[in-house]
């Protein structure tokens, strides 16, 4: 455990100038780097390395030029937490878990992962978390009393507060997000937007300081339906995927894209494949015009901003995050991988 948390507290993140690139992928190559009977739907590179937490209170580590696993479990009492959301800074690394309680960790400073939030209610369900900067960061949840569940940060994650109902649209019946992959959340340059299974977008231009509301034609007319995922290339360009994970063959009104910071978005690709997903990103340094979706429906791929698509493979992840250009890596059920598209 101190080796493990010693190496989160120090990592760097190294960030990369970004190259464009326009050339289309006709192809995936996949390698399973990780492989161990949990359940992971959130990863984040962090520089060299690639951290990860999942179900059976499982996190860790891969080195990603080494293939070298650093890994610990994390117990609350008898309880045994499931890890679906996780953030980092240039100094900590956050992990969150689903259901009651709800239980936020950072490294700590004496060799074990150290409890900076807990929340107690029946209904309480966290979904994802990012950090905008090293002292600020921010959490969804579902809907209690009215509202989204949404805990800020702005010290650095040692202590949150929940921001009270006053301050929020008010949430629809049953309102709240799929905690499929830790990408209900985007944020470009302080700009966010939150993705729910209601098909709203949840926007703040000032770090969760005020809101509004952005609608999208995405169809959420059943429970199990919505948007999944939501990532944006920059401050205009983005991107929404969903549909219904019991009925995944559906691939009508579960795409939707804007290019007007999410003012007004439009179904793309409808009644076209892919089906239902659980996670999309935008591919680095590609105008914005490049993306990959995967879900337990396969790996797709876009080079025209989400109007035509591509399945790769047919191989099953729940989430995905961009090394570089070509390089990503993606988890899932009892695994994680290195793709490599050519």
């Amino acid at each position: 455990m101190r080796v493990l948390l010693t190496f989160l507290i120090v990592v760097l993140f190294v960030s990369c100038s970004e190259k464009h690139n326009n050339e289309a992928f006709s192809s995936v190559e996949i390698k399973t780097i990780y492989e161990d009977s949990v359940s992971i739907r959130a990863i984040e590179i962090m520089g060299d390395n690639l951290g990860y937490a999942g179900s059976n209170g499982v996190f860790g580590s891969v080195e990603l030029a080494t293939g070298k696993i650093m890994e610990s479990i994390e117990k609350y009492h008898t309880i045994i937490p499931e890890f679906r959301a996780i953030a980092h800074t240039t100094k900590d690394f956050f992990m969150l878990s689903v259901a009651n309680p709800a239980l936020l960790y950072k490294t700590g400073d004496n060799g074990r992962m150290e409890l900076v939030y807990m929340e107690e209610d029946e209904n309480v369900f966290y979904d994802a978390m990012i950090f905008w900067n090293d002292n600020e960061g921010i959490a969804v949840g579902d809907s209690m009393n009215g509202c989204l569940s949404i805990i800020i940060t702005r010290d650095g994650g040692v202590s949150w507060k929940k921001i009270s109902c006053s301050e929020l649209p008010e949430a629809l019946e049953g309102e709240g997000a799929f905690a499929a992959s830790n990408t209900n959340i985007a944020n470009i340059n302080g700009k966010t937007w939150i993705a729910t299974n209601k098909s709203r977008v949840y926007f703040t231009g000032d770090k969760g300081k005020t809101w509004e509301i952005q609608n999208t034609p995405v169809s959420s007319n059943v429970e199990t339906q919505g948007i999944f995922s939501i990532d944006f290339y920059d401050e205009n360009i983005g991107f929404a995927i969903g549909g219904d994970f019991t009925k995944p063959e559906v691939n009508t009104a579960n795409k939707a894209v804007t290019v007007d910071g999410g003012n007004t978005w439009q179904l793309i690709a409808d009644g076209q494949n892919p089906q239902y997903k659980s996670c999309v990103q935008f591919v680095p340094g590609s105008n914005g015009n490049g993306l990959v979706a995967v879900g337990f429906t396969g790996v797709s791929y876009s080079n025209d901003r989400g109007e035509t698509w591509k399945q790769l493979s047919e191989e099953s992840f729940y989430t995905i995050r961009f090394q570089n250009e070509k390089i990503a890596y993606a988890a899932g059920k009892n695994r994680i991988a290195r793709l490599i598209f050519n």
